[in-house]
């Protein structure tokens, strides 16, 4: 018969076998964190400092660009492209789902920032007549962008030869 005392050392032994190596890892791990942490900490400090530098540059610039009426600048692009701010409001139904439309406007001529906010506010009302089933699939893509393009060149009486839709997003 075996000694109850041997069958409880060797349950002892085998669980020590896996707790030392357990330990020596988790120190070797926490060491090696520690180590690179401490390298990295004064990169990390001077990107973070630096990007609280441009936040705050852009910050001023956006205050001190607003127009007139208040409104944010429209970034104006080489070749007669003035890219609108994004629009996002909800679609006529559901109406819990969103949708966020980033489009560019291709101009014949001089940009004129008063037709692009006037084809802003026009897209933004056109999409809150919008259903989900209305823009869903390719063939509901394509019918949002005829309609859109359709409405742009009734807005800007054909000042506009193109609308190009950069981002399309439905939540």
């Amino acid at each position: 018969m075996e000694d109850p005392q041997e069958g409880e050392g060797k349950k002892k032994s085998g669980l020590m076998a896996l707790v030392i190596p357990l330990v020596v890892l988790t120190a070797v791990g926490g060491g090696g964190g520690w180590v690179i942490g401490n390298m990295l900490a004064p990169q990390v400090k001077q990107a973070d400092e630096a990007a609280k530098a441009a936040e705050a540059a852009a910050g001023e610039q956006g205050e001190a660009k607003k127009d007139e009426e208040g409104l944010p600048p429209i970034s104006t692009e080489a070749n007669g492209v003035v890219a609108l701010e994004p629009i996002t409001t909800n679609l006529a139904y559901p109406s819990e789902n969103w949708i966020r439309l980033e489009v560019a406007l291709m101009f014949n001529g001089a940009p004129d920032v008063k037709i692009a906010e006037d084809v802003h506010q026009d897209i933004m009302a056109y999409l809150r007549t919008v259903s989900l089933q209305q823009v869903e699939g390719p063939r509901g893509f394509q019918y949002l962008k005829d309609d859109v393009q359709e409405r742009v060149d009734l807005r800007s009486e054909g000042r506009v030869s193109k609308v190009m839709f950069r981002t399309l997003v439905i939540e």
